[in-house]
């Protein structure tokens, strides 16, 4: 009767592979370990199922680290759309956001939200948006998601204080 082989209780190899690709340190020394590899003598294409990856993309690595070093491991970036408001109009706009509320702006709310912001970049820069994106772009300027309060900006404190004086009962214990 054989040995039952090692298995790994708890995470599955596909959350596993996201652990050492969610990090860009593990990333590196992966590809770090794939050139030390090489450097030992093993062939780029021995070593394409161990790295699931083609042998070229192990080449370039190699390549990359002999040019650039550790720096030439990294993800380089990559070009992608061209950003429909420009740097001064993000600038612009953060500032906007951090400085101004939409009640100054027309808008019937003191809280900036996805849709009002959305309206508000339409026109003021006449650039549509989708609204995942509007949050996607607060993401971008360090904006994080805040959680709406129960008041409201806009309600009389005077007679909220008054509703809940004459709403609450006085309930005593003997």
């Amino acid at each position: 009767m054989g040995r039952k082989s090692l298995q790994v209780q708890g995470y599955s190899s596909e959350e596993i592979r996201a652990l050492f690709t969610k990090d860009e340190r593990y990333t590196i020394g992966i590809r770090l370990y794939a050139v030390y590899q090489v450097s030992l003598g093993q062939a780029s294409r021995k070593l394409e199922s161990l790295y699931n990856t083609s042998f070229k993309q192990i080449t370039n690595w190699v390549h990359r680290f002999e040019e650039l070093g550790i720096e030439g491991l990294k993800d380089m970036p990559k070009s992608g759309r061209k950003p429909r408001l420009a740097e001064e109009q993000l600038n612009e706009l953060s500032s906007v956001l951090q400085n101004n509320t939409p009640d100054e702006f027309g808008y019937n709310t003191a809280t900036w939200n996805g849709p009002i912001l959305k309206d508000y970049i339409e026109k003021h820069y006449h650039v549509t948006y989708q609204k995942a994106q509007v949050y996607n772009l607060l993401k971008r300027l360090g904006f994080t998601y805040q959680k709406g309060r129960a008041r409201y900006p806009e309600a009389d404190e005077g007679k909220r204080e008054e509703f809940i004086f004459t709403t609450t009962k006085d309930y005593t214990y003997l």
